[in-house]
């Protein structure tokens, strides 16, 4: 692969796949066997000490190794697997994933991914949006991030991305597809994603997530294996997962987040999400979080004004100016967002 410019190193990059505005269901048939074993497990409500199990991760890539100084939101760019759910959790969790409810409602398919679960929201999943709003989760995920983290929104908890695999691969087809992706490159339509492998990857080769420095190089990330994860600067990252083969599924959980603190620089858009969104609950929530991030930041000028103003200081009309074009872009970016799309 090219290298990338120097101009472009800090610039948000632009986003390509899944820009169709069509949504569609899948209907992919699932094995009968992974639908019983997800549904027969007893339900238990999270209790983040027997469900929580975080390790930190043994290495953190940093955005300067792999060539982009200044880019994102933070300086990590992407961790190694570290322990994060236990396996009881696992287990609940994909009895939510596979219930029939879920499945019936939040099933789509694109031609960037064939098989996803998105915007379970609480009232399907309870177990899992418990656990993605816990302190102790966005704890975990924050100081791996080097950044203080809160999902994006509830649509963006706990996205599924399902793969099956045949019965049987030969060594041949094993070889034909070395380095191929199951997911095409892409960049995230967020700032940071963590991914949680809810599968049992004790057979599992490959599987691993490719990433591309500035200088072209591929860096491969050892995937995840049962109830760990790996914490990735998606939005900023030119990435892909590899195929895997020894498994009966490969069943991911894709957490996306952004930062907590409002007037921090918040660079997110819907493209990779909207042809595989509920788009009626995706621009709700949308919506509110921007709107939410704008009334925080014009709480705090209006703050800044009104203490400046008390202290008798002069106005700053070059800095107040870049305030208002700053949330002018950010507002026209929001409204950008919102396009119709054809169901």
């Amino acid at each position: 692969m090219s290298p990338i410019a120097a101009s472009d190193l800090k610039a948000p990059p632009a986003i390509t796949h899944n820009s169709s505005v069509q949504v569609v269901r899948s209907t992919n048939a699932l094995p009968a066997n992974l639908l019983n074993a997800a549904r027969s497990t007893l339900t238990e409500s999270f209790d983040a000490e027997k469900h929580v199990c975080f390790e930190a991760p043994g290495k953190i890539y940093k955005m300067e190794e792999l060539g982009f100084p200044g880019r994102g939101i933070s300086e990590t760019a992407v961790s190694a697997p570290f322990p994060l759910f236990s396996q009881s959790a696992v287990a609940q969790m994909r009895k939510e994933v596979f219930s029939q409810r879920v499945l019936d409602e939040c099933r789509f398919s694109s031609g960037f991914v064939k098989d996803t679960v998105r915007g379970m929201m609480p009232s399907r999943a309870p177990f899992t949006y418990d656990a993605w709003k816990s302190t102790e989760v966005l704890a975990a995920v924050s100081a791996v991030a080097g950044v203080d983290l809160v999902p994006v929104m509830d649509m963006e908890i706990s996205a599924i991305n399902i793969s099956v695999n045949p019965t049987t691969v030969t060594d041949a087809e094993k070889a034909a597809s070395n380095d191929r992706s199951a997911f095409a490159w892409h960049y995230d339509s967020y700032p940071f994603v963590c991914v949680t492998m809810l599968s049992d990857c004790t057979d599992m080769q490959g599987g691993e997530t490719a990433v591309k420095t500035a200088s072209g190089d591929i860096m491969k990330v050892r995937g995840p294996a049962m109830g760990t994860a790996v914490i990735m600067q998606g939005r900023y990252l030119n990435h892909a997962a590899l195929k895997a083969f020894g498994g009966k599924e490969r069943i991911s959980q894709i957490t996306s987040l952004r930062p907590r603190f409002p007037l921090a620089k918040d660079e997110s858009v819907l493209t990779g999400v909207r042809p595989i969104s509920n788009t009626s609950d995706l621009y709700t929530q949308w919506t509110q979080y921007r709107l939410e991030n704008l009334e925080e930041r014009i709480r705090e000028k209006l703050k800044s004004e009104r203490t400046r103003e008390s202290f008798n200081r002069p106005f700053d009309l070059v800095a107040t100016r870049s305030w208002f074009e700053e949330n002018i872009a950010y507002f026209q970016a929001t409204l950008k967002e919102l396009q119709e799309v054809q169901s």
